[in-house]
């Protein structure tokens, strides 16, 4: 019984608490069982935080709506005060933060017990989790392919039924990639929908915390929790007043909906990904929306948003060897960081103010191009993927060619940072599995702060396709 727990969503598992068929305690000690007897083949948690979570089994409040219910945290971006911080980093791997993430507070004010962090490639660089620190997370689908990244051991962890969700955040596609891998529901919110408190702004506002879930009404009710306005954040959403939760299963009206079968910039996208997306496209037009062909345009070349992100991520993902330089008066080695850690720092050090100012000019001419062609529709569908998920391995770091793995991240996720630079909201919707069982994800992106037309596309597709009751062989319960 409390291992059939483990395969309800959050809220499922919150609602068998509160009627008192299982214990708060007896599902987190359950959840630890399946960390322990699975987490050996996943190596999706880097850093279990059992007595902690134990601990705070006591001290939350029980009545709140999540009390019991087990989260993991990815080991980037939110921190714990008195856990560690790696950021997937051997450079970090002894830090030990000194305060709790408002997000963590928020989840912990819900109930949420968090059980421990999650593994994720170094500095959140590239869209595969195996970072030299920690070793390589695997997909509970296919043991020798990747869980996505940056938000993989989340991934793995949730697709694993670990737990019902894990944090993560998406700076490129963090959140969508991995959940496109892993068979999740994940969800991008608006540029500063949430909090990244008590930090302001995160690689020229680039990034954005949420979670990934086996259910869209779960991604809901935690965008509830977390989309709190913050009056000191630095980006601010448009408004969105009610429950997230309570409108997804409202009666919509017909949506235009477009979607493309190819990446803007030329990228070769695989036939099983853009299968995924013409089984998409057919659902929605039962569902009575119309759906119209057209391919993004923006004009500008991969080249040139391959340059506005090489600069935007070289500063903004490599601040901490800028921190170790400024504090040793060393540079860092490649015994303590990765070659594209390492080559992406010496490039940062080459950005001077003015380029990095034209750099954000460049990012808002962009983010302005992609908002006026998706104000077309209500909603735009493309593959989240160019590919079905890849071998561990593929983008394997070498000092000789250090930016290597940066071009493979791009032939493999072309599209999911276009939506980062927009500020838009996008998921990754887990509608599609191809002929070696593997889960291949669709994006859906919508107008700035009009997260709820993803959710409410998302649910009603979700209720045709019953994604939850597949199962990873990995499983045998």
């Amino acid at each position: 019984m409390i291992k059939e727990v483990l395969l309800k969503d959050a809220i499922g598992q919150a609602a068998h608490i509160k009627n008192d068929s299982i214990t708060a305690k007896e599902l987190v000690e359950c959840s630890i069982e399946a960390i322990e007897k699975l987490n050996p083949s996943l190596n999706a948690v880097i850093n279990p935080l059992y007595n902690r979570a134990r601990k705070r089994l006591g001290e939350l409040d029980q009545n709140a709506p999540f009390y019991g219910v087990p989260i993991l945290l990815k080991d980037g971006i939110a921190c714990v005060n008195g856990e560690t911080f790696s950021n997937g980093s051997n450079l970090l791997k002894s830090y030990v933060a000194e305060y709790d993430s408002e997000l963590v507070k928020r989840l912990e004010k819900a109930g949420f017990i968090i059980l421990g962090k999650t593994n994720m490639p170094e500095f959140g660089l590239l869209p595969t989790t195996e970072p030299q620190a920690f070793g390589p997370t695997k997909n509970p689908w296919d043991l020798s392919k990747t869980p996505g990244g940056s938000s993989g051991g989340s991934a793995a962890a949730v697709a694993a039924r670990l737990v019902a969700l894990a944090h993560g955040n998406d700076g490129g596609g963090s959140i969508r990639i991995p959940s496109s891998c892993c068979g999740l529901f994940g969800l991008k919110p608006t540029r500063g929908r949430i909090p990244l408190a008590p930090l302001s702004s995160l690689i020229g506002g680039l990034v954005e915390e949420h979670v990934l879930t086996r259910s869209v009404r779960d991604s809901a009710a935690v965008l509830d929790i977390l989309a709190v306005d913050d009056p000191y954040s630095f980006y601010k959403a448009p408004s969105f007043i009610g429950s997230y939760l309570d409108r997804i299963d409202d009666k919509t009206d017909s949506l235009r909906i477009g979607y493309s079968l190819t990446s803007p910039f030329g990228n070769r996208i695989a036939p099983e990904c853009q299968d995924a997306v013409m089984q998409t496209v057919e659902m929605c037009k039962s569902l009575g929306h119309r759906v119209e062909q057209k391919d993004l345009y923006i004009p500008f070349t991969g080249k040139d948003l391959g340059e506005l992100f090489n600069v935007l991520w070289s500063v903004g993902a490599t601040t901490a060897l800028a921190m170790f330089e400024n504090k040793t008066g060393q540079m860092p080695t490649l015994q303590m960081v990765e070659p594209l850690s390492l080559a992406l720092y010496k490039e940062a050090k080459k950005v001077t103010g003015p380029q990095y100012e034209f750099t954000l000019q460049k990012m808002h001419r962009v983010a302005r191009a992609i908002q006026e062609f998706c104000g077309q529709f209500d909603l735009w569908i493309n593959a989240s993927l160019a590919q079905a998920p890849i071998d561990l391995g593929r983008m394997k770091q070498d000092v000789d060619q250090p930016m290597k793995p940066f071009k493979l991240a791009s032939e493999f996720a072309p599209m999911t940072a276009l939506f980062n630079v927009s500020g838009q909201p996008a998921a990754s919707v887990p509608v599609y599995w191809n002929d070696d069982g593997l889960p291949i994800g669709v994006q859906i992106a919508a107008r700035s702060g009009d997260e709820l037309s993803i959710l409410q596309l998302s649910r009603q597709l979700e209720k045709l396709v019953n994604w939850e009751k597949r199962l990873p062989s990995l499983l045998d319960y």
